[in-house]
């Protein structure tokens, strides 16, 4: 039986306490130690997801390490919260100009863009702090800009870690008929043009998280898990309160309080979720969706976790400090994948065991040098779905 490809740090498991959940969601976001026996404990002892997980494990052992935030992890959070903070009371004291303002309203665009993949998708695993508080604290980022952190952590934990590139199941390759991501899905004739005008819908990407894709979950799902999910209610007022926070402070206060002019805030707006969308779709879509990944028509195609998780996700340009700064080490993909528990800060040397240890044992390790080329690669794979009604992945 194939099951899930999650892992945690078994020291840290055995020495900290496991993360308690709320019991409306337990089924939906697995504990510490959920993980950790989904992966591992098939395996014989000396087989590569065995040895795997010795290597890491011993990473934070031996040199007396807490798989959670260190200085830098903390030092990315101050930065990002304080550049999203700074840039409206600049905004509110100095009053600019309209090029000024859509400056700093800009720059609080990528301030969101790095604290969503940074901070808020660490906090989402619970990787920021053994302490659940910090978290769920942190996690509300989500929420300040203008996304449920409540949808978002049932649909990345239950909606893909849990079935990665698994049609019908993994959230991740919806793509309402617009976009082809898997070969188990009908073509539709407009999905010929599909990697022309697919940047193009990344870049409406956090637009339809705000203004639809929360809502649909909550009101009008379409995945089982969700259907059969009783969400608590105070899940429905921190929707409301969420949504409503950001749309006042990023639509109606520059106009209210700065007497800008609404066409001006709207365009601002706009502008900033191409940057937002763009760049949250692309962090993501180039670590499974490209022309060497793999993609499994159910679960029973891998007898363990591991071999899933090699198959079906790729890293790039884990040599790039700045890339791992940005990108909140989603491009040390495997790794997260392996480890979702742990602090990004941490993901570099750890990627680099990962590398190893495949080598070791003949399993195909997918990468590529640079974002760029892995951008390349997604375009590709989009363009063969596009085209080929039967298209064999690798």
């Amino acid at each position: 039986m194939h099951r899930a490809g999650l892992t945690s740090l078994s020291q840290y498991v055995r020495n900290e306490a496991v993360i308690s959940l709320q019991p409306e969601i337990d089924d939906l976001v697995p504990s510490e130690a959920s993980l950790r026996h989904s992966v591992f404990d098939s395996a014989g002892a000396s087989s590569f997801p065995k040895v795997l997980r010795r290597r890491l494990d011993d990473f934070f052992s031996d040199g007396n390490i807490s798989p959670k935030a260190d200085r830098t992890m903390w030092v990315k959070i101050a930065v990002g919260l304080a550049v999203l903070a700074g840039s409206w009371i600049a905004l509110y004291t100095l009053k600019p100009g309209s090029w000024k303002f859509v400056g700093l309203y800009l720059l609080n665009a990528i301030a969101q863009t790095f604290l969503l993949l940074n901070i808020a998708h660490d906090s989402n695993h619970n990787a920021i702090s053994s302490v659940r508080t910090v978290n769920k604290a942190l996690n509300y980022v989500f929420d300040v800009c203008g996304i449920s952190s409540y949808m978002w952590r049932i649909l990345h934990h239950r909606g893909h870690h849990s079935c990665i590139n698994l049609h019908g199941e993994d959230d991740a390759l919806t793509g309402r008929r617009i976009l082809r991501f898997t070969p188990h899905e009908p073509r539709m004739p407009i999905q010929r043009f599909q990697h022309i005008y697919a940047l193009l819908l990344y870049a409406l990407f956090s637009l339809d998280y705000v203004f639809l894709r929360d809502f649909e979950c909550f009101f009008f799902p379409s995945h089982d898990y969700l259907k059969s999910t009783k969400h608590p209610m105070r899940e429905y007022v921190t929707l409301f309160a969420g949504k409503a926070f950001y749309v006042t402070y990023m639509l109606v206060l520059p106009v209210v309080v700065l007497g800008k002019s609404p066409l001006l805030v709207a365009l601002a707006f706009l502008l900033a979720h191409l940057i937002i969308g763009l760049s949250v779709a692309l962090v993501f879509q180039t670590t499974h969706s490209v022309d060497s990944t793999y993609f499994p028509s159910d679960r029973s195609e891998f007898d363990n976790g591991i071999y899933h998780i090699f198959a079906t996700t790729a890293d790039y340009a884990t040599t790039n400090p700045l890339v791992g700064w940005l990108a909140g080490g989603l491009n040390h993909h495997i790794v997260h994948h392996l480890c979702p528990f742990v602090c990004h800060t941490h993901y570099a040397p750890l990627t680099r065991i990962v590398k190893e240890t495949a080598e070791e044992y003949g399993i195909p390790y997918r990468q590529h040098p640079t974002m760029n080329r892995a951008i390349k690669h997604h375009l590709l794979l989009l363009k063969q779905l596009g085209n080929q009604d039967q298209f064999s992945s690798t």
